[in-house]
């Protein structure tokens, strides 16, 4: 899901790419949309059965920030049951329930929860139906959960509940444990509305000035995917040819947005070919796919019908990957939601890869980098603590760009073949196909298909913190030999080392160019490649294939003449740090890291007082007109 902030009114953008800026606005958005609900927690009292099905039927009226609703479910107890318990805000006031026509009596309570009891004891793998009569306004509405807004003076409404808002308009099962089988969704609102829901469109009838539209939808789908939208839509569709099984892309757009979107959409169909190229098929083919636009300047990845604030091509792109990463595998628990947010992240690169070519893919990969290596902390996989805050779980620079770019990674390591292959193989998993997945899960496919241990980089790259910085030394020991000593140092304690394959560039002093790949394992590795020319410098990572920053690349006589050239005293030290220049060198910049990689001083002069730092041992970076000069110093 990717969305913007908008706070007092509709920008329809039209950027032909994601941007980190855009990743950043996005995430922040959907955030926002889940916060009035960040106390929900994986409820135990919905453990105990199965959600096999769903009749929804929901009155709406887009000017009115209410619903009235009948929600049948049918469910299979997992151990015997005398009460059923549902997630449901306790802003909505619980008119009837009954249990196959029979009246039935419930509670609902300051947790959220309607807790029914049921006519009689339902025995472990039985089953039965609950209808639930309801109404209210939820307590979200206003950038939650439920929405009710207006376009270009026109009422509109909109849901969107992930991670924790389902419960805001409709009593649900929100964990991420259980997908319903079926759902049909009724959505009864003034007949000059067009209503949107997931699946497809079976009917509409209309009495008394009211329309009902009935969608079905036959995948299995998680509570916080399932989403209405109501207003004076106009619809257009493109086709999937889809290798003879054609399904439609249909769009709802307003109608002041017809002739952009139309101009916009149909990218639409090259993304979906491309994906089912990498992936396989689109995995609601039997139904359709949809956009429905909405309020907000991003998107969220409904089921078959994704909400969308514009229509540029990089929000495209990221909303129907999640159609494959999120909705026909959803990350099992929040502290996945890498597996949603930064494959779709990926798989947004991938799309200007394809439709660009390799120079705008780089652009993109060097954009991912300055925003994960921002700040020097943080991991991609989330503790449970970070699970208490939305902004956490949809970090741009965690969840989906550092996400997105250990993919990218994983490619460089394995090799296309591999790589794309055990994707392939994970999407299609049986065990986890329209079901959930936790990241040992798609690791277990990494390795199959590359026969390859990945412990390592996963600790590295996703359970543990940070990024690498690199110095490269290089000397030219004959005409055809060069050697390359890479050192390395962490913003990070908790990875002592990053394993990785550092790509370099080695440019001779005619234009020519070789590029190697380093298979870096140890720290201070030396590495000897042939040359048939005279080198005249080395690049570190040109392309912006690895997660790195501050690196530095220098001839060993360079490297040599700076450390000649540049003391610092004393140390371990008391209070004032000197540094002494004995040539014509300029310090730019004098940077003071503490164990964790976390700049603590910043200075220009020769003199620097250390008084306010505790004791301790801290890394000191000085940069300079020739070079950068890196030393561990020792605070008394």
């Amino acid at each position: 899901m990717i969305r913007f902030v908008v706070f007092l009114f509709f920008v329809f953008i039209t950027f032909t790419n994601t941007t980190a800026q855009e990743i950043q606005e996005i995430s922040e958005a959907e955030a926002k949309s889940a916060t009035s609900k960040i106390h929900f927690r994986a409820n135990p009292n919905t453990s105990n059965y199965d959600v096999t099905y769903h009749k929804l039927e929901f009155t709406v009226d887009p000017s009115v920030a209410s619903i009235s609703g009948k929600v049948t479910t049918t469910f299979t107890a997992k151990e015997d049951l005398t009460t059923v318990t549902f997630d449901l805000d306790d802003n909505m006031i619980v008119t009837k329930v009954s249990e196959n026509g029979n009246p039935l009596s419930y509670s609902q309570n300051a947790n959220d929860e309607l807790v029914i009891t049921l006519q009689n004891t339902l025995l472990n793998n039985n089953s039965t139906s609950v209808s639930i009569e309801y109404n209210g306004n939820p307590t979200s509405n206003g950038f939650g959960s439920f929405e009710v807004n207006t376009h270009n003076g026109t009422p509109v409404l909109w849901t969107l509940s992930e991670p924790y808002g389902a419960l805001g308009w409709w009593p649900c099962k929100q964990d991420l444990n259980d997908k319903i089988d079926v759902i049909d969704v009724y959505i009864t609102a003034p007949q000059q509305y067009v209503s949107v829901s997931n699946g497809l469109e079976q009917s509409t009838t209309v009495n008394a000035g009211n329309k009902t539209t009935h969608f079905k939808h036959q995948y299995p789908i998680p509570a916080y995917l399932i989403a209405i939208a109501v207003t004076n839509y106009q619809t257009y569709s493109h086709t999937v040819p889809n290798n003879g099984n054609p399904f439609p892309i249909v769009n709802y757009v307003y109608p002041e947005s017809l002739t952009s979107a139309q101009n916009s959409t149909g990218v639409t169909v090259d993304i979906m070919n491309h994906f089912i190229d990498l992936f396989g098929n689109y995995p609601f083919e039997n139904e359709k796919y949809g956009h429905a636009q909405f309020g907000w300047g991003g998107g969220m990845e409904h089921t078959t019908v994704s909400f969308m604030g514009s229509f540029n091509r990089g929000l495209i792109a990221h909303e129907l990957a999640h159609q494959w990463f999120g909705n026909k595998i959803t990350c099992g628990s929040w502290k996945d939601i890498w597996l949603n947010e930064g494959f779709a992240t990926f798989l947004s690169g991938l799309t200007i890869e394809h439709l660009d070519g390799e120079a705008g893919y780089q652009n993109w990969r060097s954009s991912r980098n300055n925003s994960i290596t921002s700040v020097t902390n943080g991991a991609v996989y989330l503790s449970d603590a970070d699970t208490t805050s939305v902004n956490r779980i949809f970090s741009s620079r965690l969840s989906y760009n550092k996400g997105a770019m250990v993919l990218h990674m994983l490619r460089k390591k394995l090799g296309d073949t591999n790589f794309f292959s055990g994707l392939k193989n994970y999407i299609t998993d049986p065990n986890l196909a329209y079901n959930y997945a936790k990241t040992p899960d798609f690791i277990a496919h990494m390795e199959t298909s590359s026969g390859l241990q990945l412990d390592e980089f996963f600790n590295d790259w996703i359970y543990n913190q940070g990024y690498p910085s690199y110095n490269l030394g290089w000397n030219q020991t004959t005409a055809d030999k060069i050697n390359i000593t890479v050192n390395q140092t962490q913003s990070h304690s908790s990875v002592s080392f990053f394993e990785a394959n550092v790509p370099v560039r080695i440019k001779g002093t005619n234009g020519e160019v070789l590029d190697v790949v380093l298979d870096n394992t140890t720290d201070g590795q030396v590495f000897t490649e042939n040359v048939s020319f005279t080198v005249s410098s080395v690049e570190f990572d040109p392309e912006s294939h690895l997660i790195s920053r501050d690196n530095t690349v220098l001839s060993v006589e360079n490297q040599n003449f700076i450390e000649k050239n540049i003391s610092i005293f004393p140390n371990p030290i008391t209070d004032i740090l000197n540094v002494k220049i004995t040539s014509n060198i300029e310090i730019k910049n004098t940077i003071v890291y503490n164990m964790l990689g976390k700049k603590v001083l910043q200075s220009k002069n020769t003199e620097i007082d250390l008084k306010q730092l505790n004791s301790g041992v801290y890394f000191i970076k000085i940069s300079t007109n020739s070079g950068n000069l890196h030393q561990k110093i020792i605070k008394k």
